[in-house]
């Protein structure tokens, strides 16, 4: 019975994730036709709101009942470990600096660090809020 119950998280994490992949595909394609094509904002969008995500889905999966673990495990693993990119934000950093753009090639850095950290201490205290401490 385990493995057949390992087989399904497994089978979801990997449905999960094909559904972050391709909300990170979409969000790649919205961000520049509103944002425009100058920054990565797609890259930090996705980033920032999976960090959110991230500890929003956390603190409710590990402190209260309102997530099973197999749900906490296909969200975070799966959904938002599809949704989220470090290697894309990498690579964007990597070619500000071959252009010589390390103006952006900085503050990409700071806003995705920066962001990111206040955007999962916000999906935490939202966690909190939702499941309690």
């Amino acid at each position: 019975m385990r493995d057949g119950f390992e087989l399904t998280r497994f089978v979801l994490v990997c449905l999960g994730g094909a559904a972050g992949t391709g909300a990170r595909y979409l969000v790649a394609l919205g961000a520049p036709l509103l944002l425009g094509p100058t920054f990565p904002w797609g890259t930090l969008t996705v980033n920032v709101v999976g960090s959110l995500l991230l500890g929003l889905v956390m603190q409710v999966g590990l402190t209260s009942d309102l997530l099973s673990p197999t749900a906490r495990i296909t969200l975070a693993t799966g959904v938002l470990g599809g949704f989220t990119t470090y290697s894309t934000f990498n690579y964007e950093t990597l070619r500000f600096c071959q252009q010589g753009a390390w103006g952006r090639a900085l503050t990409n850095i700071g806003v995705t660090l920066v962001a990111c950290a206040l955007a999962g201490v916000v999906g935490f205290a939202i966690g909190r809020r939702i499941a309690g401490p």
